[in-house]
C-alpha cells in the first residue's frame, strides 16, 4: 500500500481509491468508503517492484519517489465488519490474514493526473479525510509522521514541487507538511543560504500578481554539500 502525497501549491493532499460495493441483484450500495492505493504482490515479484508497478500503472511515470516505511501485520486488522463484507465479495486469492508493507510516495499533483481503471481515485486534503477502510487511517498517520520527520533533515520536499518553483511556494509546502507558519523574511534568508537551491534567470508567467523569481533544486549540488546542516525545524 502506498501513501501517495501531492502538493497543489495550496495544500498537502493524499491520493485515495473509492471502495464501493453494490448488490448485483438490487443495485443497493452495501459499502462506500475510501482506501489507500495498493494491491497484492505477484508471486514472482519483489516488494519494491510491486510498489513501483502500482505507481507506474496509475501515472505512467518512472522514478517516482518511493520509500518503504513500515509493516502492518496485526492479526485482527481485517476483523471490521465492512472489511469482511468486502473480502466476501472479492475473487479468490484474498486471505483473511494480510500483511501490508507500506510505502511513502511523493508526487507533484499540480501537473500529474493519476487514474485507475474501473476505480475512482481522488486527491483529498490531509486534514479532510473521508472514512477509510481496513486500517488505512493508521497507515496514513504513520506515513504522514514519516514525511514530517524526513523533511526536517532531508530535501525530499522538493519531490512535491515542479522543476521550477518560487520561494513562496516552497514555504507554503513546508508549512503544510509541518503544520506551522514560518516568518517570510527568515524563511527566504534561510533558503537563499542553501547552495543547492539555485536561483534562475526566470520569473513566473501568467500570474495576476507581481511575478516572482523561480528557483530549482540541484540534487548534484546537494550531494556535494550535504554535510552541511539541512533543517526546516524553525
Amino acid at each position: 500500500d502506498c501513501v501517495i502525497f501531492g502538493f497543489d501549491f495550496n495544500q498537502l493532499n493524499v491520493l485515495l481509491v473509492e471502495r464501493k460495493l453494490e448488490d448485483k441483484k438490487t443495485g443497493e450500495t452495501l459499502l462506500d468508503d475510501w482506501t489507500l492505493v495498493g494491491y497484492h504482490i505477484l508471486e514472482n515479484e519483489n516488494i519494491d517492484n510491486a510498489a513501483a508497478r502500482i505507481l507506474k500503472k496509475m501515472s505512467g511515470l518512472d522514478h517516482i519517489y518511493l520509500e518503504q516505511f513500515h509493516t502492518f501485520g496485526n492479526v485482527n486488522r481485517l476483523n471490521n465488519p465492512k472489511d469482511k463484507l468486502w473480502l466476501s465479495h472479492q475473487h479468490e486469492g484474498f486471505s483473511n490474514r494480510v500483511v501490508t508493507v507500506a510505502y511513502l510516495s511523493l508526487i507533484d499533483n499540480s501537473t500529474v493526473s493519476l487514474t485507475l481503471k474501473e476505480r475512482n481515485v481522488k486527491w483529498f486534503p490531509v486534514n479532510q479525510l473521508p472514512e477509510l477502510g481496513f486500517d488505512h487511517k493508521a497507515i496514513f498517520d504513520k506515513g504522514l509522521e514519516r514525511l514530517r520527520d524526513k523533511v526536517r533533515s532531508e530535501p525530499i520536499g522538493f519531490e512535491l514541487l515542479p522543476e521550477k518553483f518560487t520561494i513562496s511556494q516552497l514555504q507554503r509546502l513546508y508549512e503544510e507538511i509541518l503544520g506551522t507558519e514560518f516568518d517570510r523574511r527568515n524563511f527566504r534568508k534561510k533558503v537563499l543560504q542553501m547552495k543547492y537551491v539555485i536561483p534562475l534567470d526566470e520569473k513566473q508567467k501568467g500570474v495576476k500578481h507581481k511575478p516572482a523569481q523561480l528557483f530549482n533544486f540541484s540534487r548534484e549540488v546537494y550531494e556535494k554539500t550535504k554535510m552541511e546542516r539541512f533543517d526546516f525545524s524553525v
